[in-house]
């Protein structure tokens, strides 16, 4: 049974930073593509970030130059480096497991990133 479980969000400033991790079990972590999303209030879950099994990332025109997604397969986590945050990050983050597809097949429970003004 796959489970991620997402840490490291909270209540920020404007332009600070936070490091959320998702760490996977139940599944060969090295061998499947991760992705990040979020979900603002009133608004559809959306992509922000994904990395391959081989580390090729893809990243969300709205948050590129500022995230920076990365994984550690030793210890099954993947990461997501946000810098520079906008109220409008505002959201709870995801990670997924993706398909080949590249679409996401299982969730975590999400982890709240707030930021003031």
């Amino acid at each position: 049974q796959v489970q991620l479980v997402e840490s490291g969000g909270g209540l920020v400033q404007a332009g600070g930073s936070l490091r959320l991790s998702c760490a996977a079990s139940g599944i060969t972590f090295s061998r499947n593509g991760m992705g990040w999303y979020r979900q603002a209030p009133g608004k559809q879950r959306e992509l922000v970030a994904t990395i391959s099994n081989i580390g090729n990332t893809n990243y969300a025109d709205s948050v590129k130059g500022r995230f920076t997604i990365s994984r550690d397969n030793a210890k099954n986590t993947v990461y997501l480096q946000i810098n520079s945050l906008k109220p409008e990050d505002t959201a709870v983050y995801y990670c997924a497991v993706q398909n080949p597809f590249g679409t996401p097949r299982s969730w975590g429970q999400g982890t709240q990133v707030t930021v003031s003004s």
